[in-house]
């Protein structure tokens, strides 16, 4: 059978030496994406509690206290309704030590 004039293609060899190029920069890519997320999860928390504790001190300027727990923070921090539960994007809770200090539960 004559090849009709203006219909070449790709070979099959041709077609391996792109799927392994592609193969290669997934292997490359994929693990640098993770890692970058993981970088961004805990700068994130670290902001996270830095923002409680700021409101730890202003609770504690405001009432000459410092307060029981997070959930009693809920005022200052403006949490939507019904949401006392505050977490690091990770998903690790917050909680308040008896001096006042804020750490990540892991």
């Amino acid at each position: 059978m004559k090849p009709i004039k203006g219909e070449e293609g790709f070979t099959l060899i041709e077609m391996l030496v792109v799927l392994l190029v592609i193969s290669a920069l997934l292997l490359i890519l994929v693990p640098n994406m993770t890692k970058n997320t993981d970088s961004a999860h805990a700068k994130s928390c670290e902001a996270t509690v830095k923002i409680v504790q700021s409101q730890v001190y202003a609770y504690q300027i405001d009432f000459n206290e410092l307060p029981e727990s997070i959930d009693s923070l809920s005022e200052y921090l403006n949490l939507p309704e019904g949401s006392t539960d505050l977490q690091c994007s990770n998903g690790s809770p917050l909680q308040l030590d008896s001096n006042g200090i804020v750490r990540v539960n892991p």
